[in-house]
């Protein structure tokens, strides 16, 4: 159909336009393959706008989980929720320019703000300054710091429980509530004085991730 797009050094080959471009745009984006995503993009536009027919399931979770980025894709989330979880600024500046849907909710209620602060202490993928750019520039095209989604958790609470310190000040400097309660009633205090029960929440790192948490909700109030 498109036949060869050629794109810097790299060429699209056709099967990747024919097949599901929607997979394609993903896995370039999670890979760190900004070349071919944007070849996409610009074959496809309303990539950019695209939304996952399926996604990750209890019977099936293995075929939309992302070992580069050690994330699941589920049904209703869009390239955009990817590059923010893949912490992708450059695919997220991309797709905020062709009309990327900042609000998108997928079956889970959870934006891509929410995806934004995922990772943490422990995590190859976890790119500390790029998370906390794509929250900001995230929050300034039309993010709301205090969505929640259908489990009624913001991503503050997110940010706490992953122990991602700069995520949390990305978050609060951006308009984030320091002191909202989640559906159960966790405040991000609580959340942050918890343990997580994630591997890895007692290594060294993430209990001086913690300790910054903590001290950047005292300093904004929080209880």
């Amino acid at each position: 159909m498109f036949g060869l797009l050629t794109k810097g050094s790299k060429q699209l080959k056709a099967d990747k336009i024919q097949g599901d471009p929607f997979r394609a745009c993903v896995e370039a984006i999670v890979a760190g393959d900004d070349v071919t995503a944007i070849g996409l993009l610009d074959a496809l536009p309303l990539l950019a706008q695209a939304r996952a027919g399926h996604g990750a399931t209890r019977q099936s979770p293995k075929r939309n989980f992302f070992e580069q980025i050690l994330h699941y894709m589920y049904e209703g989330d869009t390239a955009l929720h990817m590059a923010a979880a893949a912490h992708q600024t450059r695919i997220v500046d991309e797709l905020i320019a062709r009309g990327a849907d900042i609000r998108a909710r997928n079956r889970r209620g959870a934006e891509p703000l929410h995806y934004a602060v995922d990772g943490g202490p422990g995590l190859s993928a976890w790119d500390q300054s790029a998370q906390a750019k794509i929250i900001g520039r995230l929050i300034r095209a039309g993010a709301d710091p205090n969505a929640v989604d259908k489990s009624g958790v913001a991503p503050l609470h997110r940010a706490v429980r992953n122990r991602c310190a700069v995520a949390v000040k990305a978050l609060i400097d951006g308009g984030a509530d320091p002191r909202a309660p989640n559906r159960n009633g966790s405040t991000p205090m609580l959340l942050a004085n918890q343990n997580t029960g994630k591997s890895g929440s007692g290594s060294t790192e993430a209990k001086a991730q913690q300790k910054k948490i903590l001290r950047l909700l005292e300093e904004h109030g929080a209880t």
